[in-house]
């Protein structure tokens, strides 16, 4: 579920991909959370690839529409 509302995000003509930040689960980093945005993430198979790191689906903690603010995922 949450890879195919990542890709319909990315993909979709309805959607701008650079509107969207994904923030995940980053142990040793403040508060143990990064953002990355979502227009520079490429998926390989069950990660989130950003530069040269990978992102486990099972880590992002949400996904944020950065100009209105709405939070579109947020992990229970």
């Amino acid at each position: 579920m949450l890879k195919e509302l990542i890709n319909k995000l990315l993909w979709h003509p309805d959607y701008n991909s650079e509107d969207y930040t994904i923030n995940y689960l980053h142990r040793g980093a403040e508060n143990d959370e990064k953002s990355v945005p979502l227009k520079d993430i490429v998926i390989e198979d069950s990660f989130l690839v950003f530069d040269e790191t990978h992102i486990p689906f099972h880590r992002i903690l949400e996904i944020v529409n950065t100009k209105t603010g709405e939070i579109i995922y947020k992990k229970r």
